[in-house]
């Protein structure tokens, strides 16, 4: 089997944006699923018009389960300029290529959302640090706690966005080629998948900092493990 529907569990309210039209095999509505691809990564891709011209920007994000955080300063910029504007945040997992007999069933093993809205900017002092510790954790648990906290000054520069998750679309494939089972199965080719691994490899200091100055244990503990899950 080539696609992966999730077990029915909580659901996403369908709508026009985020109706399947293409490969409807491959989509969800499992909110279950939404939030494990927003939990499995800390960066995104925000599709934003600026200046009447389409802009895809990559950002960091952190997910509370309801709302999403990214930095945003283009997308502040369009709020600014055309208030109320929609954006599109997508969030992609590759996990390997599906590599078939034919070049035309060739394709890929993903995991990805996209999710439509009006963000908001966080003005509020208290949501911009809650929503920042989001975003912090989401990339590098544990940091929050160990690193300085933005001051006064620097919570007023940082452009911080909230993005509602009401508005979702989940699409995910898995599994072997499709053509196994067609003519093309009669060629003696190999067909499979390659699959992708990413691993956060060994810290590396900054090289001013004191030969005396620890590795704290929350960086050391990534050595090694999956960058993505």
């Amino acid at each position: 089997m080539a696609t992966s529907i999730p077990a029915p569990g909580r659901t996403l309210t369908e709508t026009d944006r985020t109706r399947h039209r293409r490969l409807r095999e491959q989509g969800s509505l499992d909110r279950d699923e939404l939030d494990a691809i927003l939990a499995a990564g800390f960066v995104c891709h925000l599709g934003v018009t600026v200046d009447g011209a389409v802009r895809v920007v990559p950002t960091v994000y952190g997910s509370d389960g309801t709302t999403l955080y990214f930095h945003g300063s283009v997308a502040s910029r369009s709020l600014v300029s055309s208030p109320g504007a929609d954006v599109c945040v997508t969030v992609t997992h590759v996990d390997g290529l599906v590599l078939a007999r034919s070049v035309f069933e060739h394709g890929v093993n993903y995991r990805s959302a996209m999710i439509y809205g009006v963000p908001r900017p966080v003005t509020d002092d208290e949501e911009k640090l809650a929503g920042l510790r989001c975003l912090t954790e989401q990339s590098a648990p544990g940091q929050w706690e160990y690193a300085r906290r933005p001051n006064r000054k620097e919570l007023a520069a940082t452009a911080l966005l909230a993005l509602s998750l009401d508005e979702a679309s989940v699409k995910i494939r898995t599994g072997a080629p499709d053509d196994g089972d067609g003519p093309d199965a009669e060629l003696g080719l190999w067909a499979g998948v390659l699959p992708l691994h990413t691993t956060w490899g060994t810290p590396e200091p900054d090289p001013v900092l004191d030969t005396e100055t620890q590795l704290p244990a929350h960086i050391a503990a990534r050595e090694g493990t999956p960058a993505s899950s």
